[in-house]
């Protein structure tokens, strides 16, 4: 399986969250991940930065980030070029699929780990 850089929106050293568990299994699928997000600390061994610098190497953003908070992102969240955004359930949002497809920027309403665990990552 290629290595898909992954960009964690919404990353977080809680344990009990998805991102935190989508942080590990991605790793665990050799992926090499970006954690951004407002909490500090780091997740699988990646430290969590603040979304301001923009990479440009970035295959898949996930969002776990609800659609109530992603309106401030979405500059970083585009300018950031990825191939793809996938929306985890619970950050399912028209406006920014709308502004992702109009930059060429395919997206995905569907889980991470699910993805993951039926190798259509």
């Amino acid at each position: 399986m290629a290595d898909k850089k992954t960009l964690i929106l919404g990353a977080t050293p809680d344990a009990s969250r998805y991102a935190y568990l989508a942080a590990h299994r991605l790793t665990n699928y050799g992926h090499t991940i970006v954690n951004v997000g407002i909490k500090t600390g780091e997740v699988a061994g990646v430290p969590i930065e603040k979304p301001e610098s923009i990479h440009n190497d970035i295959d898949t953003i996930t969002l776990y980030v609800g659609p109530q908070n992603q309106p401030p992102l979405y500059d970083y969240i585009i300018n950031t070029k990825p191939k793809r955004i996938i929306f985890n359930p619970g950050t399912e949002n028209a406006e920014l699929r709308r502004r992702a497809h109009e930059a060429g920027i395919a997206t995905d309403y569907a889980c991470t780990l699910v993805l993951l665990s039926v190798g259509q990552y």
